[in-house]
């Protein structure tokens, strides 16, 4: 049994693979004493553990102790790549590129060939172009859904509101409808640009994934809900490793 696990500074996915195939799978808060506890005793029988991790240091030494502690397996932290069959990294210094950037354009790198986006929605929001000749394009990294409402918590004087799940982007008429009005409004610039980047791209398929997928999805972002998009790259990448 395998163990792989896509892990942010403070929420980590994880899915426990078995002959080839998704045996069980859940999330964790890495404040929690045990983020893997909902995997249970089958941990016991993990023979190998693959990670990709956008943790800082810290947390990334915490959760290697933290496996130590529950199973027995080695670990393989996997990081971003040059270029992976046919998939090619616009980045210089590959290093500097979030590992669960290119997990999750490899992920759809294996199904979807014609030219693609991947939008990831989590606490920052990243979007990657990739054409049909797997030449990464570029793409941005903006503040996520959280991230903004925090600011506006602790960085503006005298703004005090709800955070509410919004898909209005008329103007708000209390404190709380401008502040969540606003971050639709936002995000629904950013959709029309993404859009019309991806017709003048000739990219024919937008795949969403992140803990705010939902939402963007429903402010008129048309795409995939693609959950387990890095945790799919990450898985693959091991079993090409381990081929190898």
């Amino acid at each position: 049994m395998k163990l792989f696990i896509d892990s942010g500074n403070t929420r980590l996915k994880w899915c426990l693979d078995d002959r080839g195939g998704p045996l069980a799978c859940g999330t964790g808060s890495l404040a929690d004493e045990n983020p893997l506890a909902g995997a249970g005793d089958r941990l016991r029988d993990v023979k190998s553990v693959a990670v990709s991790t956008v943790a800082s240091e810290q947390r990334r030494a915490l959760l290697s102790e933290l496996l130590a502690r529950v199973c027995a397996a080695s670990v393989d932290f996997y990081w971003s790549e040059r270029a992976r069959n046919g998939l090619v990294n616009a980045y210089q210094d590959v290093g500097k590129m979030g590992a669960d950037r290119w997990h999750a354009m490899y992920g759809a790198w294996l199904a979807h060939k014609l030219g693609y986006v991947v939008v990831d929605a989590g606490s920052a929001i990243t979007v990657d172009y990739v054409d049909r000749s797997g030449q990464h394009l570029g793409g941005y990294i903006l503040p996520g859904l959280q991230m903004m409402l925090r600011s506006l918590r602790t960085d503006a004087a005298r703004i005090d509101f709800e955070a509410q799940s919004e898909s209005t982007i008329y103007p708000g008429k209390s404190t709380g409808e401008c502040v969540n009005h606003g971050l639709s409004w936002l995000l629904s610039a950013m959709i029309q640009r993404l859009n019309a980047d991806a017709r003048r791209l000739a990219l024919s398929d937008v795949l969403v994934t992140g803990g705010d997928a939902a939402r963007l999805m429903d402010l008129g972002l048309p795409g995939m809900l693609c959950p387990d998009l890095v945790l799919k790259g990450l898985r693959a990448i091991h079993a090409e490793e381990a081929c190898e």
